[in-house]
């Protein structure tokens, strides 16, 4: 399993939400480019970018930073937020993200959204859902930065790509985002399980090494990390595994 740090950018910065609430930011002192160097430094090959203006109300404010970002040498960026249109997933694989990440459009427009893996190809765009368990447990997808909740589930939202070729999906449970509470292991450990073909992205929760052994364990391909990485909550010796440039 890759391990991929995470950058959420809101106005140019480095930022953290708690459980997706833009009123519970916290802001961090490093540079994005700091960052970058730094986690390339451990061995990481890709970075995960969120760009929170982006995923918000469809700004691009952040642009000039993830461009800058992408032109760095020796890693990869898989880039989200805001992306709901053709023009948009355009311009950020102009800039040089090597990924691009599509949340809401895949939900609003499905059809258009397929069109774009066609065009593009399904290494250069990642779904990503974001969900909530609903009552019944059953992991339900919130859209537009999360500001919004429907009642279609995980497992409806896949199904509906799995035919054009849908090859990465990035989950994150909304409840654990930002909270160093422990990742929802059993969330995806049923997504490999009904889906074992699509490489799972698992994103919440991430406190230590041993919920990265956890994930690896029940079929996640990659872990997203942010605010352990930023502040150092896992020593370096211990991301060795999941870092394949270590």
């Amino acid at each position: 399993m890759r391990l991929i740090p995470a950058i959420d950018l809101r106005a140019g910065r480095c930022v953290r939400l708690l459980k997706g609430d833009f009123a519970a930011e916290t802001r961090y002192e490093s540079e994005p480019e700091a960052l970058l160097a730094q986690y390339r430094g451990y061995g990481a090959d890709w970075l995960h970018v969120v760009d929170l203006d982006g995923a918000r109300d469809g700004s691009g404010g952040n642009r000039a930073v993830i461009a800058r970002l992408a032109a760095e040498p020796g890693i990869k960026l898989q880039v989200g937020g805001g992306l709901r249109h053709f023009a948009a997933v355009e311009e950020m694989l102009e800039l040089g993200a090597a990924r691009t990440v599509v949340g809401s459009a895949a939900l609003t427009d499905p059809g258009e959204v397929k069109q774009w893996f066609r065009h593009f190809g399904s290494e250069r765009i990642a779904l990503a859902f974001d969900v909530r368990l609903d009552e019944r447990s059953l992991p339900c997808v919130a859209t537009h930065g999360w500001l919004r909740q429907s009642a279609l589930s995980l497992w409806d939202a896949v199904a509906e790509f799995v035919d054009s070729g849908l090859t990465h999906v990035l989950c994150t449970d909304v409840s654990r985002d930002g909270a160093l509470s422990g990742p929802n292991v059993g969330l995806y450990a049923e997504a490999a399980r009904r889906y074992p073909r699509i490489a799972w992205q698992a994103s919440g929760g991430i406190r230590d090494a041993r919920d990265l052994h956890a994930l690896a364990d029940c079929g996640a391909a990659s872990a997203i990390s942010g605010k352990a990485m930023l502040e150092a909550r896992i020593p370096i010796e211990e991301l060795g595994p999941f870092l394949p440039n270590a």
